[in-house]
């Protein structure tokens, strides 16, 4: 069934957990990794070269429509007040979309609110063409890395860089006693139980369908059944972050032992998998398919582009969706360690969190920020926000990837 239970964050705010296996803790664009008109100043991004790509450029489908940037919310007084002997360039890696999407990107305005609080300060942006992966590579490579934080961590990414560097640190532990806004960080979105990431957003995984095609599949095993045949477009677990989370979604729900199974039905149900998110979007938004795994907070960029709501219903599997924070962390060899702990705060600020919804479409990770009316509308939240912790996903997450990619995405 759709959950049609709006956003409230009053409640989100008193939410201490997510449920987790085990555990208690936790055309049109979308973000996450989404979302402004013009994107960052292309003078400020450097891209670096990169190997395979593992997190979609862009949440956008190829026919985006373009439209004026959204208006920010009122200017706050800023939490933490700028330090006159912070100063120097700060270079912020973090994926292309952040900086540069076609249609909507935080990058630009972060980078102005900064230098503006630290005006002895500049920002820059990197964005490798293989994300995390260029400077994980670097660092196994013991070659110098540029950048001083790294924006648009997932548990996932983290838990290979521990694999691949057990005797290295790509970033360091973060003093949270020196951080006015850390307190403010939602205990459920915490995602490195060893201190090195915080929080900055979160999204929810879900379906997105044509009501006017096809009704709510409700649950997972729905989805496997003769009326949904070649209704679905979903994502390459190995090349789609959107695509991997789905995954895990099916495992957490279905289990280790059966996921494989599941997706197997799925195949015979005739689900077609695109490279990522960008294409599948895309492919949706052509009407190629009445149903696409993406975002619960699609209606908000529908809404602002004028797009009819029947064409984005928002559909949660089982009553869940599954949440996938978003986290930056500070490298271990920077040379501006004091100005990185002032952007990991200055992230963290009511400022900046009462607008990441507006620019990036995804909700915010502190109990602080003031939401933009649309999100009270048009955003929705699971009645069952479900994820796995990073200890859950520690010796596992690559070998499902991988045995899910032999059986099913070479079909």
């Amino acid at each position: 069934m759709l959950n049609t239970t709006r956003y409230n964050y009053q409640v989100m705010k008193r939410r201490t957990y997510l449920r987790s296996v085990g555990t208690g803790v936790t055309g049109i664009v979308l973000a996450g990794c989404v979302t402004t008109d013009g994107g960052g100043d292309g003078d400020e991004t450097t891209t670096t070269p990169g190997g395979t790509t593992t997190r979609e450029t862009t949440r956008e489908g190829t026919e985006t429509t373009a439209g004026t940037r959204p208006e920010t919310t009122d200017e706050a007084t800023p939490t933490t007040a700028p330090e006159q002997d912070v100063e120097g360039t700060l270079r912020v890696a973090t994926y292309s979309a952040f900086v540069s999407a076609p249609s909507t990107s935080p990058g630009a305005w972060i980078k102005e609110e900064f230098e503006k609080q630290y005006p002895n300060a500049t920002l820059k942006y990197e964005t490798p063409d293989s994300g995390i992966n260029y400077y994980l590579q670097r660092r196994q490579q013991g070659v110098g890395i540029d950048a001083d934080v790294y924006v648009g961590l997932n548990t996932d990414e983290l838990i290979r860089i521990d694999e691949k560097l057990p005797n290295k640190r790509l970033f360091r532990p973060i003093d949270e006693n020196r951080l006015e806004n850390a307190s403010h960080v939602l205990p459920e979105l915490r995602i490195d139980p060893k201190g090195r990431a915080l929080p900055y957003d979160t999204g929810y995984i879900s379906l997105v369908y044509d009501e006017r095609k096809v009704t709510a599949p409700g649950t997972f095993e729905a989805l496997t059944k003769p009326y949904y045949e070649g209704t679905l477009l979903a994502q390459n677990a190995q090349t789609s972050d959107t695509g991997k989370a789905f995954l895990l979604w099916t495992i957490y729900t279905l289990g280790e032992d059966e996921y494989l199974d599941y997706w197997q039905r799925l195949v015979d149900n005739d689900v077609r998998i695109l490279e990522n998110w960008d294409k599948a979007y895309a492919a949706y938004g052509n009407g190629q398919r009445p149903i696409v795994v993406s975002y619960s907070t699609d209606q908000v960029y529908a809404s602002r582009y004028g797009e009819p709501m029947e064409r984005h219903q928002v559909g949660f599997l089982n009553d869940q969706g599954y949440a996938n924070p978003e986290a930056m962390a500070v490298f271990e060899n920077t040379d501006q360690p004091d100005l990185a702990r002032a952007f990991v705060d200055f992230m963290l600020s009511k400022t900046v969190q009462s607008n990441l919804p507006v620019l990036n479409v995804q909700y915010p990770a502190t109990d602080h920020a003031d939401l933009p009316a649309e999100f009270e509308k048009y955003a929705y939240t699971p009645d069952e926000p479900v994820t796995f912790t990073y200890d859950e996903l520690k010796g596992k997450v690559e070998t499902w990837v991988d045995d899910w990619a032999r059986q099913i995405a070479t079909k």
